[in-house]
């Protein structure tokens, strides 16, 4: 047996606790067996932040009970300690259930679930550990900051909350790297602890907070002045200074190196937050690429779709695709795929029904969607991803080749006189169906449309002309520190004609396309912020006042 394949988890009926390390805060940092662990549990307990990093690789239906502050010391302190978690757990276990304890970083180095799992086995409820990646050391790796040089410097790792005098003074006696747990107001005190233990004030430090997720944020200093550049970063005095905070001590946190290794917070997009105006399935792969470059999307739906007023019309075409009336089925968007693929499984139809006709889609994602229903599309635009791309590839009409001169072309409400006019002329007869309706969604909550209009977002991201109008209809125009990024010439036309000064425009009309575009754009900004000497600032940090016109 091999390291990586441990035993089923045991079946239902026979209990089992599975005390699981959910890193330091970014999910991409679940191990394969902990994503292994949680698509099997029937209950998952876990504090607030560590769920939130689990929650989607369990089921639907898990249970996940809230924990509470059960000892009174926690709760005069406002600390919340939550240790009624290994009573949940054994109860569940008890009665058949399969139970994920989810806790921050590792098992092994969190006490409290090394109580939790001696109460386990004083019970004798069988349980495992799925380590995760330590707080302490995934950290620093996404700060930039080694923990140790070729020569092999000793680490040594203090929690401040509990460390002894004697602790501080082994650690301030030694010259090796020092990673120190703490919080953002305790961390100058911990800094004083290591001078006075012998450490000199000139050390250099780092201190990083909401490490490993797009809030993270990192200050370089040293021992004597890291309370000064606290203040000056205006980080403190603050309500959130019982944020925890990573801070790594010693001569491989010099700021020179970090300038170079500091990979994670110089993505192109670190910590923007970008407004992702689709429905919801259509956001989906682009706000996945938006975060690979550092982003933070924020999805507001502006279109929401509907069936048709009369789905008579769409009945009879989606029979006569069995009864063989169509040569070729055109597909104009991913809407389209879905509005056709329930209609199929609300006669228990499948993809084999498209057997025997040609499907042609206008581009990649409507291609994707319908490769996911398990349709592979005979024709895609080789050029541009639009109608007039699509007509471009279309065939004519060849009464030898072709037994049948019928297209079925299910679409919005919203006409297509250029795809029907087009394939009319190339000798086609067509059925253009209304397949479904688009309608503007309802607004978004109220601190949402606040942050549009106030420069509270960094970017948003138009794809279609729609979502500008849909967009500033619901939610009012985006400030102008705002970038606004547009698929195309006529999304761009429409965004100024609201106002909006474009200032990303996608080479091709492709979503993806555009979000690379945008990425291009905010690293060309931080080149020139760091070319300049000058501290990289996200857009909306430059409110209030407006955003400088472009030159071309």
């Amino acid at each position: 047996m091999s390291p990586t394949n441990f035993p089923a988890l045991p079946a239902h009926g026979h209990g089992h606790v599975t005390f699981l390390g959910a890193g330091p805060g970014d999910p991409g940092l679940l191990t394969l067996r902990a994503v292994e662990a949680l698509a099997g549990a029937d209950v998952l307990i876990a504090e607030p932040d560590v769920l939130d990093v689990v929650r989607s690789h369990a089921r639907a239906s898990v249970s996940t009970p809230e924990l509470t502050v059960v000892d009174d010391a926690s709760t005069a302190a406002g600390i919340p300690v939550l240790r009624d978690a290994a009573n949940l757990a054994m109860e569940a276990a008890r009665v058949g259930k399969r139970v994920v304890r989810a806790v921050s970083g590792d098992p092994g180095l969190d006490g409290n679930a090394g109580q939790e799992m001696l109460a386990c086995a004083a019970e004798g409820i069988p349980f495992e550990v799925v380590p995760g990646v330590a707080t302490a050391v995934g950290v620093p790796a996404y700060a930039g900051v080694p923990l140790r040089d070729p020569q092999g410097a000793d680490v040594r790792f203090v929690d401040a909350r509990s460390a002894s005098d004697r602790c501080w003074t082994e650690v301030g006696a030694s010259d090796g790297t020092v990673v120190v747990s703490a919080t953002l107001e305790t961390v100058a005190a911990a800094a004083g602890e290591l001078v006075a233990a012998g450490r000199k004030p000139d050390t250099p430090l780092t201190v990083t907070v909401a490490g490993t997720t797009t809030r993270q944020r990192t200050w370089s200093a040293t021992l004597g002045t890291i309370a000064q550049v606290l203040k000056q970063a205006k980080v403190l005095p603050s309500p959130e200074g019982h944020r925890p905070v990573i801070a790594v001590v010693g001569e491989r946190s010099a700021a020179a190196q970090r300038d170079q290794l500091s990979w994670f917070e110089s993505k192109p997009l670190f910590g923007w937050k970008v407004l992702v105006p689709r429905t919801k399935e259509q956001a989906a792969s682009l706000s996945d690429q938006l975060r690979s470059y550092g982003a933070v999307p924020h999805e507001v739906p502006t279109i929401a779709v509907e069936p048709p007023r009369t789905p008579q019309q769409m009945e009879r075409a989606v029979k006569g695709l069995v009864t063989g009336r169509y040569e070729w089925i055109a597909f104009t968007s991913v809407n389209a795929v879905k509005a056709v693929r329930e209609k199929f499984e609300e006669y228990g139809l499948d993809a084999r029904a498209f057997a025997g006709i040609k499907v042609a889609a206008v581009g990649e994602q409507t291609a994707a969607a319908l490769v996911d229903f398990g349709v592979k599309p005979d024709l895609v635009p080789s050029g541009e991803q639009s109608a007039a791309g699509l007509l471009e590839d279309w065939p004519p009409y060849d009464p030898v080749f072709d037994p049948i001169d019928r297209v079925f072309l299910p679409r919005a409400d919203i006409a297509t006189e250029t795809l029907v006019a087009g394939l009319i002329e190339l000798g086609w007869e067509v059925d253009d169906v209304t397949a479904y309706r688009t309608v503007r969604a309802s607004p978004p909550p109220a601190d949402t449309r606040e942050a549009i209009k106030g420069g509270g977002f960094d970017a948003v991201l138009f794809t279609s002309s729609s979502t500008v109008r849909n967009l500033v209809g619901i939610a009012g125009k985006p400030h102008n520190v705002t970038v606004i990024a547009c698929i195309g010439p006529a999304t761009a036309k429409t965004a100024e004609e609201h106002g909006l000064r474009v200032d990303v425009l996608s080479p091709e009309p492709s979503v993806h396309k555009l979000a690379q575009a945008l990425a291009d754009f905010g690293a060309q900004r931080r080149a020139a912020a760091v070319e300049a000497g000058e501290h990289v600032t996200r857009p909306s940090e430059r409110r209030p006042g407006g955003r400088r016109r472009r030159t071309t």
